[in-house]
């Protein structure tokens, strides 16, 4: 299941025009009004998410497997980072075992994809 939600994720973002940054406009972004009291994982994912996008927003090569590899690394780390949150914040049991299973999974696709990387130097 994680990986075909990964494929999704990576497809969406081959599929989309622009960068990467533009693509992931708004997730995360600030809600209007937002305050200095909101939740202390709502202050954490929306530095998560800012730390994606900035992240993804990689000089694009010309070379649409090296490109993809690249930008799909920090977007799997953002997805690590969440998941962290959420075993910090978070206390439904499920949604724990989720962000279990989503560190182990974008963990292994973030090390397939650098040395995919490496591989092409």
């Amino acid at each position: 299941m994680m990986h075909r939600l990964a494929l999704a994720a990576a497809l969406a973002l081959c599929l989309g025009t622009g960068s990467a940054l533009a693509q992931h406009a708004g997730h995360g972004a600030p809600a209007a009004g937002a305050s200095s009291s909101e939740a202390a994982s709502t202050r954490a994912y929306r530095e998560a998410m800012a730390r994606m996008h900035k992240a993804m927003d990689i000089p694009y090569t010309g070379d649409a497997d090296r490109d993809f590899a690249a930008g799909m690394i920090p977007h799997h780390q953002g997805a690590i980072d969440m998941a962290r949150i959420e075993l910090e914040h978070g206390t439904d049991p499920a949604m724990r075992k989720m962000a279990e299973e989503v560190i182990t999974a974008q963990e292994q696709e973030i090390a397939r994809l650098r040395a995919f990387l490496a591989s092409r130097r």
